[in-house]
């Protein structure tokens, strides 16, 4: 299905990856070919969003950009972005494909069902591992100057300017040519996750092995599912392991990182739902992944009748778990600490119904790959607070990227 779907110029690819979480909806979706498209930058975006789906009412596929910051928050983005995804990208597919366990539900603009079906069977999946890059894998920051960094954000939080950031940097290689479709494959393969996307506009790609959901729709719901909190995994000693789970439950550190983002996203919602009607579903659970095990956080409303759900995205956009808070302060110091455009990376990619639901992920553990240029990219990030230890947070980005790095260079984490 993914290989049929990627002979379009623009085609989106979910994948659950068998994973059974809380507010599960479909197992995979595709959608290829637009018979429209919405492609536009920060400033009136949201706004040309909700135009387009009150003209059609049609399923929509795309993304948000972390940088659409600038329209919520009257901010700026001025490093450099090699990628260059779109602020905001939505297109009415021509053609989507809804899979279960049992079936295969194929809708086309035309009626051109059976056609599709056969096309589908007769194209050949991509078996073939990616190939190992010949160039090498830069990183943005060194970690002499990570670990400074991290010393100046903490004199912020200690000036009171902030009490969480969620820094980033960058790893990077250039004049790189790869198949997105073999690379996204041995990733999935190596990093299986609920919130997996396969998405191209153009000449731009993102290989996404997402484990967060930043916020879906269904009725009159919401739910956000912010992760704070992560720890690796020992595959080799089950003893271990779980001691690494529970190390996790039980962080002081993670905990308090976690209860902040949550209330921030109970802020959010606060904003767009009834009120009192946002709880808290479930804090500090932990959940596990291939390379590490995260705490995970379920914060839910009902949406206020007078609120569009377009509207609702934009008012808890950027979400918290890739911000910090206060959100606007901690995205001013982003922008002036960090060293490279975030784009599509610490956005969302996702879909909305024709009943106006949805369900976005976050842009994390994800490769960005723009063929045109033959630049590859990468980011990972943590949570910074007053008493984080400078170079755990560098290891936590290594544990972060380890898995792209395993696929990119096809050796161990």
């Amino acid at each position: 299905m993914l290989s049929w779907v990627n002979q379009f110029n623009i085609c989106c690819f979910l994948d659950n990856q068998h994973y059974n979480l809380p507010h599960h909806s479909f197992e995979c979706m595709a959608a290829a070919g637009a018979v429209q498209t919405l492609a536009t930058a920060a400033g009136t975006a949201f706004e040309q969003l909700k135009q387009l789906y009150g003209q059609h009412g049609d399923w929509l596929f795309g993304h948000f950009s972390y940088d659409l910051k600038n329209e919520t928050e009257g901010l700026a983005s001025n490093n450099t972005d090699h990628i260059g995804f779109p602020d905001l990208c939505f297109f009415i597919p021509d053609v989507i494909l809804q899979l279960s366990e049992r079936e295969l539900l194929i809708g086309t603009f035309d009626n051109r069902h059976e056609g599709v079906f056969h096309e589908i069977c007769s194209v050949e999946p991509v078996r073939e591992p990616s190939r190992p890059l010949a160039t090498p894998i830069n990183s943005r920051i060194p970690q002499a100057d990570y670990i400074t960094t991290i010393q100046q954000l903490q004199q912020h939080i200690l000036r009171g300017d902030c009490y969480e950031i969620n820094f980033c940097q960058e790893f990077f290689a250039e004049n790189v040519t790869i198949d997105p479709l073999q690379v996204y494959n041995s990733l999935s393969t190596t990093s299986p996750n609920p919130f997996a996307a396969y998405y191209k506009t153009g000449q731009q790609y993102l290989l996404c092995a997402s484990p967060e959901r930043y916020l879906k729709k269904e009725g009159d719901r919401i739910y956000s599912q912010p992760i704070k909190g992560t720890s690796k995994r020992n595959l080799n000693d089950a003893g271990d392991d779980v001691r690494h789970k529970e190390h996790l439950y039980n962080s002081p550190k993670d905990r308090s990182e976690n209860v902040m983002i949550v209330d921030l996203v109970r802020n959010d919602l606060s904003k767009i739902c009834e009120e009192a009607s946002v709880q808290v579903d479930e804090l500090f659970g932990i959940y596990s992944f291939p390379q590490v095990h995260q705490m995970i956080s379920t914060v839910s409303g009902q949406l206020r009748s007078d609120i569009h759900f377009i509207d609702a995205i934009k008012a808890t956009f950027p979400m918290g778990s890739m911000t910090g808070a206060p959100k606007k302060r901690v995205m001013e110091l982003i922008e002036q600490y960090e060293q490279t455009r975030r784009g599509i990376f610490s956005g969302a990619v996702g879909y909305i119904t024709p009943e106006g639901d949805f369900d976005f992920n976050v842009v994390i553990r994800s490769i960005m790959y723009n063929a045109a240029n033959k630049y590859l990219s990468f980011q990972a990030g943590s949570a910074i607070t007053f008493y984080s230890d400078p170079e755990k947070e560098y290891e936590e980005c290594l544990l972060k990227a380890a898995a792209i790095k395993k696929v990119l260079k096809g050796g161990s984490p």
